[in-house]
């Protein structure tokens, strides 16, 4: 797999629909700026990644177990 990929991102139309959600209403372009800018520091990355990698491997096992092992 290439190492630039992109494994998960996020575009306007999510926020617009949280932004929906939670304020009734769309985020106008100064918050959508602003969301842009500070929604990184409210992810924990390490953590989401840690949780994903652990469910890859127990999917594994499991699948050995089962003999439905798929190497991917």
């Amino acid at each position: 797999m290439k190492p630039s990929k992109i494994i998960y991102s996020l575009n306007i139309e999510d926020v617009q629909n949280v932004a929906e959600e939670e304020l009734g209403r769309q985020a106008s372009k100064k918050e959508l700026k602003i969301v842009e800018d500070k929604v990184s520091d409210y992810i924990d990355w390490h953590g989401a990644i840690s949780l994903a990698l652990n469910d890859a491997v127990r999917t594994q096992k499991t699948n050995r177990t089962n003999g439905t092992y798929v190497n991917g």
